[in-house]
C-alpha cells in the first residue's frame, strides 16, 4: 500500500529591478517567473510503503501557476504513473529527473523543497533547470553483475520524450540513454562510471531533418548517420543533435560522514567522447554528515572549465581567405559548441531555458519569440554550496557562484576571438559574474512552514539585481 502526500506552496517574489536574479529562477524546473510576481504549486504523489512486495506502483501530479508583469501562466509540472517489479521499472508521463547533492531538505520531510546545493544538481545534462517533457522511461535500479560477488553493479534508463512549446524545429523528439557502473574498490570506497546521452531528432522546421521512422529511430539509438530524407549534416555525421556527459565519481563513506568527488565531461560529438576536449568538465567535491541536525551538514565546492571544446581550429569551417593558411594542428573536430546545433538550432533548450547546466545561459528570444540555443558555453566558474539547519531546526542552503564568461567560440562577449586560431595564440577576455542565494524554511506547526529566500546578481553578463521571496508551505501525509 502506498501513502499519499499532498502539499501546497504559495510564494511571492520582489526584485529591485523587476528581474529575478539567476539563482531565484535556475534549477527550479522552469516554474519561477522571470520577474517580480508570485508562484503557486499544488502537488500530490504516492510514497511506496516500506513493506511493499516485489510489485510496486507510483504516481504523482503537480500543477503550478505563476504571475509577473501582469501576465499569468498555468503549467503542468508533473503528471506521471509508474510500475515496478524488483529492479525493473516503467514510468510514463511528465516527471522530474533526479537530483543529487540535495540540501538538508524540508523540515517537514517528504520532497526536497530546497533542492540541490550543486550548480548542476549533480547532472550536467539534465539539471532540472527547464520544464518537464512528456515521455516514458524504462529503468533499472542498481543490480549486481553476475560473477562479481555483488561488487560491480549496473543501473540506468532508456526513454523517449517530446518537446513542447514554440521551437525552431517544432515537436522535436528526445531520446535518452543512461548507463552507470558502480565498482566496490574497498569496503567503504566505490567508483562509479557513467554515460548520460541524449539525442534531439525528428520534428518539423524550415530545413529538412530526419523524419520519424523505425529505421531512423534505430539510427538515433546507435548514433549512426541518417538515411534517405535526412539533411546533409545528418547524413555526414550522427543523426540529429546528439550530446551528453561522461561521469566519473569516487564515493567514500566514513563513520557518520560521506565524501564524494565527481567529474562530468560534456560532449557534443565523438571528439568529446574520446576526451579530446580535456580539461573541460565540472569537478565537484562534497562533504556531508549523515546527521542533518547540524548548523552545517553539507559543504560542496565545484570548479567548472569549458573553454577547450576539442580545440579552436576546425578545418570544415576554416576559410583561408579570412584566417590565412590552414595551421598544421587544425582538425575536423574542434569547436564542439556545447548545447548548440547548426540544424536543431533550439539546441539543448526547452521552453526558453537550458535543460542542462544553467551557467550555459540561453539566448534571449529572437524576433519570432524563439529562444535559439545558448549564448555562453565557454567559461571558468567557482561554486560553493552549504546546507544545514539554523538552530538545528530550520533547514537552509547557501549558494555562491563566481564565473568568468566568454560567450561562444564564434561570438565572444568581449575582446578578440580564439576561433580558428592556434590554441593559446590569443589572450582572451571574459566577463565576470557573481550570483548568490540564501534560502530556507522555518517550521511553524505540524505540516506548516514558512519559506524564504534572498538573492543577488552582480557582474557584467546578467543585470545587477537583488530580490527576496516569502511563502507558505502546507503538507499532509507524512
Amino acid at each position: 500500500m502506498n501513502d499519499i502526500v499532498t502539499s501546497i506552496l504559495l510564494m511571492g517574489a520582489m526584485s529591485s529591478t523587476g528581474d529575478l536574479p539567476f539563482w531565484a529562477v535556475s534549477n527550479n524546473f522552469g516554474l519561477m517567473p522571470q520577474g517580480s510576481g508570485g508562484l503557486a504549486i499544488v502537488q500530490a504523489y504516492s510514497q511506496p510503503s516500506p513493506s511493499a512486495g516485489p510489485f510496486t506502483y507510483q504516481w504523482g501530479a503537480s500543477f503550478a501557476g505563476n504571475t509577473s508583469g501582469g501576465e499569468s501562466c498555468l503549467m503542468i509540472d508533473e503528471l506521471y504513473a509508474g510500475i515496478g517489479w524488483k529492479k525493473l521499472g516503467f514510468e510514463a508521463g511528465m516527471k522530474h529527473h533526479g537530483r543529487d547533492f540535495l540540501a538538508t531538505g524540508s523540515s517537514l520531510g517528504g520532497d526536497n523543497t530546497l533542492g540541490s546545493i550543486s550548480s548542476t544538481a549533480g547532472h550536467l545534462v539534465w539539471s532540472g533547470n527547464a520544464r518537464t517533457m512528456p515521455g516514458y522511461a524504462l529503468t533499472l535500479a542498481p543490480t549486481a553483475v553476475p560473477f562479481t560477488g555483488g561488487h560491480v553493479r549496473i543501473h540506468g534508463s532508456f526513454g523517449d520524450y517530446a518537446t513542447l512549446g514554440d521551437r525552431y524545429v517544432q515537436s522535436a523528439l528526445v531520446h535518452s540513454t543512461k548507463a552507470f557502473f558502480t565498482i566496490d574498490l574497498a569496503p567503504r570506497l566505490t567508483f562509479e562510471l557513467g554515460l548520460d546521452h541524449y539525442a534531439v531528432w525528428a520534428g518539423k522546421g524550415e530545413h529538412a531533418v530526419a523524419a520519424f521512422s523505425l529505421g531512423n529511430y534505430y539510427r538515433v539509438i546507435i548514433g549512426k548517420n541518417a538515411g534517405p530524407g535526412g539533411s546533409g549534416s545528418d547524413k555526414a555525421n550522427c543523426i540529429g543533435d546528439q550530446g551528453g556527459a561522461e561521469m566519473f565519481k569516487l564515493d567514500y563513506r566514513g563513520d557518520g560522514y560521506r565524501i564524494t568527488l565527481q567529474h562530468e565531461v560534456p560532449y557534443n560529438d565523438g571528439s568529446g567522447m574520446m576526451f579530446r576536449n580535456f580539461p573541460d568538465g565540472v569537478n565537484t567535491l562534497c562533504f556531508s554528515f549523515d546527521s542533518k541536525d547540524r548548523w552545517v551538514s553539507d559543504v560542496l565546492y565545484e570548479y567548472s572549465y569549458t573553454m577547450r571544446q576539442s580545440g579552436s581550429l576546425n578545418t570544415e569551417s576554416y576559410n583561408p581567405d579570412i584566417y590565412g593558411p590552414v595551421p598544421p594542428e587544425a582538425n575536423t573536430q574542434g569547436g564542439d559548441n556545447y548545447f548548440n546545433n547548426g540544424e536543431y538550432r533550439d539546441g539543448w533548450v526547452h521552453m526558453g531555458r537550458t535543460i542542462g547546466y544553467p551557467l550555459f545561459f540561453a539566448n534571449e528570444p529572437d524576433a519570432d519569440g524563439l529562444v535559439v540555443g545558448v549564448r555562453n558555453n565557454r567559461l571558468k566558474a567557482h561554486h560553493l554550496g552549504l546546507a544545514g539547519k539554523l538552530f538545528r531546526k530550520a533547514p537552509y542552503k547557501l549558494m555562491l557562484t563566481y564565473s568568468i564568461n566568454h560567450g561562444i567560440y564564434t561570438s565572444p562577449y568581449i575582446g578578440p576571438s580564439q576561433w580558428q586560431r592556434p590554441w593559446g595564440s590569443v589572450k582572451e577576455e571574459g566577463l565576470p559574474q557573481f550570483s548568490a542565494a540564501f534560502m530556507g524554511e522555518v517550521p511553524l506547526t505540524k505540516g506548516l512552514s514558512l519559506t524564504y529566500g534572498a538573492y543577488l546578481d552582480r557582474g557584467k553578463v546578467l543585470r545587477n539585481t537583488s530580490s527576496a521571496t516569502l511563502g507558505i508551505r502546507w503538507i499532509v501525509g507524512l
